[in-house]
């Protein structure tokens, strides 16, 4: 599978896309809006810079995760193609670069929509709380019921999307990957917490990324405790642990402590702190899997709706 650039314009699985501008820049890869040639629908092209065969490993396992989820909360896999590049000709060491082009959302992020209500002195409903956490937990759901489960690892409001409707769809699978590992050595300990501390965003990682043990196991419910950073953040507009972050405090020690605290004279109900600190047990063990939460979800939902 080749891809062949041209200044303005670029190939995907034999695809022709026109450039149009640059709208994302990550720590591995940029994301640019194209066009479809003979559509003319906009896509987003995700540029993955790999310079190693395991970073060209990494990138091809969020392609195939891609493929093999296919679920209406979930990102899903337009197309895409594989650049081998001369590294010799770079003025920087790059082995491939994997272009992936996924659909183009024009209402942005949850961290967006965050963004402009911190702006205008505002806030989410719970009732869309509800919904918006419903959607996202669905897709997670999706990864979570794969044969082999799949872990998304990086869930935060930059990387959901919202669709026209208001549907959210969980993106930027760079950080899935197998939900279940054993960890047997010191040396395999290191290389997950190396690799969490490269790709998992410290205000939305799990405790157990930040350290991990020798002799344990890591479970799908890393993508639990983010949810439950996810959910605070769409009830009070920041990460549960962005006061520590911001003081400087280690949030390693601030995740393991699971001391969480909440704005004084909320307008949500009691539901929103319970749910958040059910999910946020700093032991994993403690912590629901993601079909006890859509339960719970679709409880307080019906709760919230008898409400009002």
């Amino acid at each position: 599978m080749g891809c062949i650039c041209g200044k303005d314009s670029i190939y995907v699985d034999n695809r022709k896309f026109n450039l149009k501008q640059r709208i994302g820049e990550g720590g591995f890869s940029y994301v640019d809006l194209v066009e479809d040639a003979q559509t003319h629908k906009a896509y987003a092209l995700k540029r993955i810079l790999c310079h190693s065969k395991e970073e060209e490993h990494i990138a091809l396992q969020e392609v195939q995760i891609m493929r093999e989820i296919n679920h209406p909360n979930v990102v899903p896999l337009e197309c895409y193609s594989i650049h081998k590049v001369n590294f010799h000709t770079r003025a920087v060491d790059i082995t491939c670069e994997v272009f992936v082009i996924i659909p183009f959302y024009k209402k942005g992020t949850l961290q967006n929509r965050i963004d402009t209500l911190k702006l205008k002195e505002e806030h989410f409903s719970e009732d869309l709380i509800w919904k918006l956490m419903l959607g996202i937990c669905q897709g997670v759901k999706a990864m979570h019921d794969h044969t082999p489960p799949f872990a998304h690892r990086d869930l935060k409001p930059d990387n959901v999307m919202t669709q026209e409707d208001g549907t959210p769809v969980v993106m930027d699978l760079g950080s899935a990957a197998p939900a279940r590992l054993e960890i047997k050595t010191a040396r395999e300990a290191s290389s997950l917490q190396d690799l969490a501390a490269e790709r998992c965003s410290m205000l939305f990682r799990a405790p157990e990324l930040f350290t991990v043990e020798t002799n344990t196991t890591i479970d799908e419910r890393t993508d639990i405790w983010s949810l439950g950073c996810l959910l605070y953040a769409l009830a009070f507009l920041e990460s549960p642990f962005e006061s520590a972050y911001q003081r400087g405090d280690s949030l390693a020690l601030a995740t393991m402590a699971g001391k969480i605290t909440f704005p004084e004279n909320s307008s949500y109900s009691s539901r929103v702190p319970e749910i958040i600190l059910w999910m946020l047990k700093p032991k994993a063990v403690d912590r629901p899997f993601i079909d006890q939460v859509i339960e719970r979800i679709h409880s307080t939902q019906h709760l919230e709706e008898n409400r009002v």
